[in-house]
């Protein structure tokens, strides 16, 4: 009995890709000494005498029905608020006048467009049941 044998093609030669190794560039930044948490100053030597700095009193306002104190601003900061307010309702009331009739016009004109595809797709019904009518009627007749 003989047994096949199977033929194999020779396989494909592949080239051979070389891959480098990639590299980078890494930042590099000088360490960050820290002092311990107990540091204290050599023996002999003295403190120097800290400056005071004067701390703004906070002004206050009384509430005498129900005695609260509330903080005020100071004056730059109410300014600055109240400058920022009116600027802004003028700027919105200005324009407001503007847009007003811009945005009366542009609904007008949608308004328009609308009513006339409405008014295409009523027709375009209305001869497409005309057309189904006039088949069938023809579809009669014969």
């Amino acid at each position: 009995m003989k047994i096949p044998r199977l033929v194999l093609p020779h396989p494909l030669k592949v080239p051979q890709i070389d891959l480098k190794v990639p590299s980078a560039n890494i930042p590099t930044f000088p360490p960050i000494v820290l002092p311990p948490s107990d540091l204290r100053a050599p023996e002999g030597v003295e403190k120097e005498p800290a400056e005071e700095t004067p701390v703004p009193q906070v002004r206050k306002l009384d509430i005498p029905v129900i005695n609260i104190q509330m903080p005020v601003p100071e004056p730059e900061i109410v300014i600055t608020a109240v400058t920022t307010a009116v600027i802004a309702v003028a700027t919105t009331t200005v324009a407001q006048t503007f847009f007003e009739p811009i945005q009366k016009q542009v609904k007008k004109q949608l308004q328009k467009r609308v009513d006339a595809w409405k008014k295409k797709r009523k027709e375009k019904e209305i001869s497409l049941t005309e057309s189904k009518e006039n088949e069938e009627n023809l579809k009669k007749n014969k």
